[in-house]
Order: structure tokens, then C-alpha cells, then sequence
């Protein structure tokens, strides 16, 4: 055999070629549910960051965590699909819930574009749905040191205790570095990272919209809440005067009773 030949050169090449192939598909393959596996942890971690659980075994921090699908009507119904690491699909809305020190947590996935790829990240709201527990941001290939910044602990303990929304509308927002109007819902911007600021600003308003039904609710109930107490001091009122208007009956009776036995007994003395 020819070892100089062209054509054992490219019958060589193209036998390396498979074998090189199929190596890198069969350890792919291998791999693939590691992979999968490694994917959804990082998830998880980056929806338990958001509840300001960043230590411990990720595992055990999960079981505290439940995963949920927005109905059209404002409720949830439990999730019972595969844990899912993208949320770009607007069909089907997840909202999380868990427990943090006997408190009650929502998580809401987010996403959107920043200057060169995609932004995502989390917003966990108290219990009253209306203000900011903790967030975590995340994105594919911003620029260090600018857009990539919103990763930062500077950035993202801005928004706790801010308020999501007012008369239906989302008003948290990010403005412009050195911006801020309103401090109870607006937070800093990255300084030289306008357009990514920006993306995350699109990205909480847009997303956070479309769980309007569910956080309105809260403000339902609250009223609900304030419409049965407010019932229950009338109510009690009511039943306080009543009660006052049987005691001065009775007295009044009583002093009757009295004033006819004095007058008896006057008329009896005059007939003596």
C-alpha cells in the first residue's frame, strides 16, 4: 500500500474522522442526562437565590419549594410535568411558592433581551404579592463590567421591599443611573450598561403583566378583608347600642314603677 498516495491520505482522514464522530456522540450521549441533571440544579439554584437561600444542600432547600401553573382566573394549580429550566414559553405561566421563616414567598420567572443575548431571572414577592423579597438575574453574554453587572449583589438587593404595582399597573422599574424619582419602585440602573438596564426594566414590566390576575388578587382579598372588619365594628356597634337602649328602658320602667309607688304613698298619708 501506497502510504504517500492521495488516496490513502483521504481514505485515513476520513476513517479518523468517523471514529472521532462517533466517540464524540457516544460520550455525548453518555453525558447527556448528567447534563440535564446539572441544568436544573443550576435552576433551582437560581430560583432559591431569588428567596435569599443561597447556602446548603440545594436538594433539601428544594423540598420547600413548590412549582405551579396560573390559571386564567388568578389561581394555581399544582405542576406535575417535568421541571422545566426555560420559562420563554408564555402559554403556560409557573409561579413558585415556598415557605421562608414562616412566611409565605411567590417566585416569578422573567425574561427578555439584553444588548447581546438573553436576559432571565426570578422576582420572589412577599405574601401580600406586592413587594420585593429578593431577585437573581442572570444572562448569556453582556458585557463584564456593564451589562453583565446586573449579576451583582449591588444590583439586585436594590429591588427588596420595592413595590410591583399600583391600581393594576407594574411600576417597579430600573431608570437611568442616579435617576431615581420614586425610591418606594424604582431602582439605579448599571452605570454604562444602559441598554441592558433597559432590557431588564422591558423584561419586568412585560413579564410581570401577565401574572396581573394572581397579584390583584392580594389586593382583593385585602379589601375583602378590610369590607369584614369594617361589618364586624358595625355589627358590634349595633349590638352596643341596642344594648344601651334595653338598659335605659329598663330604667326608665324602674323609675315609673318607683315614682307611682311615691305618689301611692303620698296620697295614702293625706288620707290619714
Amino acid at each position: 500500500m501506497n502510504t504517500n498516495s492521495n488516496a490513502y491520505t483521504i481514505g485515513y482522514a476520513s476513517i479518523m474522522v468517523i471514529i472521532v464522530a462517533f466517540l464524540l456522540a457516544f460520550i455525548s450521549s453518555s453525558l447527556k442526562e448528567k447534563q440535564t441533571e446539572n441544568v436544573k440544579l443550576d435552576t433551582k439554584k437560581q430560583i432559591l437565590s431569588a428567596l435569599n437561600i443561597k447556602d446548603g444542600d440545594v436538594a433539601a432547600n428544594w423540598e420547600n419549594v413548590s412549582d405551579f401553573i396560573l390559571n386564567a382566573d388568578g389561581t394555581l394549580s399544582a405542576y406535575d410535568g417535568d421541571f422545566r429550566t426555560n420559562y420563554s414559553d408564555t402559554t403556560e405561566l409557573h409561579v413558585f411558592e415556598s415557605n421562608v421563616n414562616g412566611e409565605k414567598k411567590y417566585v416569578f420567572p422573567v425574561r427578555g433581551a439584553g444588548l447581546w443575548g438573553p436576559i432571565w431571572g426570578y422576582v420572589a414577592l412577599n405574601a401580600d404579592k406586592n413587594t420585593v423579597y429578593g431577585t437573581y438575574f442572570g444572562h448569556e453574554g453582556e458585557t463584564p463590567g456593564l451589562g453583565a453587572e446586573i449579576t451583582k449583589p449591588f444590583f439586585t438587593e436594590q429591588f427588596v421591599d420595592k413595590t410591583v404595582s399600583r391600581d393594576g399597573n407594574i411600576v417597579l422599574s430600573v431608570v437611568k443611573n442616579g435617576k431615581v424619582s420614586d425610591s418606594s419602585c424604582e431602582v439605579d440602573g448599571i452605570s454604562g450598561g444602559t441598554i441592558t438596564s433597559k432590557g431588564v426594566d422591558e423584561m419586568l414590566k412585560s413579564c410581570l403583566k401577565r401574572y396581573s390576575a394572581f397579584l390583584s388578587s392580594a389586593a382583593a382579598d385585602a379589601t375583602s378583608g378590610a369590607t369584614k372588619v369594617e361589618n364586624a365594628a358595625q355589627d358590634s356597634a349595633a349590638a352596643k347600642m341596642a344594648a344601651v337602649d334595653s338598659t335605659v328602658c329598663a330604667l326608665k320602667d324602674t323609675l315609673v314603677a318607683k315614682a307611682d309607688s311615691i305618689v301611692k304613698e303620698v296620697k295614702d298619708e293625706l288620707k290619714k
